[in-house]
């Protein structure tokens, strides 16, 4: 497989050179061009910031070099497109301090994708992103990715022996899904980096039985507090594990998976306790807003 290549085709508009002719096509060569473009779905959400939006939109699948030209329709690619349109000045400088540099929305999830995936995580194929930036802070940004190819959230869908009647085979299968999951969210802390949002909806999981992490903008590197992050992002994952498909014994078989310890110290039973006792706050403050709980459902 080539390397991928960037070129910046109008100031700070960056671009996968394969994709180039595509989104000449839609006229999509600057960056005023992409906040005007609406030729898509919307994917708002009720709790998605302000300043966020979000859409997906099919172009023209980049060929191949040295391809025959068809006769035929060329193929679509789906493609999400985030933009980031004034973000708050406080929001800016809480992203600055744990990157420790000045830099926009879109490339922090651009550049922490590019890490992770060169350590072995996938993460979505990202194929644009530029920004445009005021006297000292960010105006706005956007970063595009493709979509994963035959992959849901883990929210969405869970494969489809979770659902189906507990036989010996769908238990082996379940069991097997939690282990490869707890290697994959291990992996991901080896790398150091903690995603401060690792709920089932962030992870991908495809038909051919690979993992995927989304929405990296938040992730980073923490110099303190390493462990307490570490924490959140498993304590996330704990709450967002829908009760009627995980267990009490499902979720301790994923930590034992996770930290690859055949039986419980002490260490992982202050660990366990910290974490129970965040989600029971997380559970506490949904329900005093009307969400529901999806780990006790």
């Amino acid at each position: 497989m080539s390397e991928q290549k960037f070129i910046e085709i109008s100031k700070s508009f960056f671009i996968d050179s394969d994709y180039k002719a595509a989104f000449g096509e839609l006229g999509l060569t600057f960056i005023d061009a992409v906040f005007s473009f609406n030729a898509g779905r919307s994917l708002a959400k009720n709790n998605l910031a302000a300043f966020r939006s979000r859409l997906q939109f099919e172009i023209n699948s980049p060929e191949p070099p040295n391809a025959e030209k068809s006769v035929s329709s060329p193929p679509s690619t789906t493609l999400f497109l985030k933009r980031y349109d004034g973000p708050p000045i406080l929001t800016q400088l809480r992203n600055w301090l744990p990157a420790r540099r000045r830099t926009s929305w879109s490339f922090l999830e651009f550049e922490r994708a590019k890490k992770l995936s060169a350590a072995g995580i996938n993460t979505p194929k990202a194929v644009s992103y530029g920004e445009q930036w005021g006297m000292f802070f960010e105006k706005r940004s956007f970063i595009i990715t493709e979509k994963i190819p035959d992959a849901e959230s883990l929210e969405r869908k869970l494969p489809d022996y979770f659902n189906a009647p507990a036989t010996a085979e769908n238990l082996k299968l379940r069991r097997d899904f939690i282990a490869q999951l707890a290697a994959f969210v291990k992996r991901f802390h080896k790398t150091d980096f903690r995603h401060r949002d690792l709920y089932f909806s962030h992870i991908f999981y495809s038909d051919s039985g690979q993992f995927y992490l989304i929405d990296l903008a938040r992730a980073f590197k923490p110099t303190l507090f390493a462990e307490r992050f570490r924490r959140k992002d498993i304590a996330q994952l704990h709450y967002s594990a829908p009760g009627r498909h995980f267990s009490r014994t499902d979720r301790l078989r994923f930590y034992i998976d996770y930290t690859g310890h055949r039986s419980l110290n002490r260490k992982d039973k202050v660990f366990i306790h910290k974490v129970i006792n965040r989600t029971r706050r997380m559970a506490r403050h949904d329900v005093k807003h009307g969400r529901s709980v999806p780990f006790a459902s």
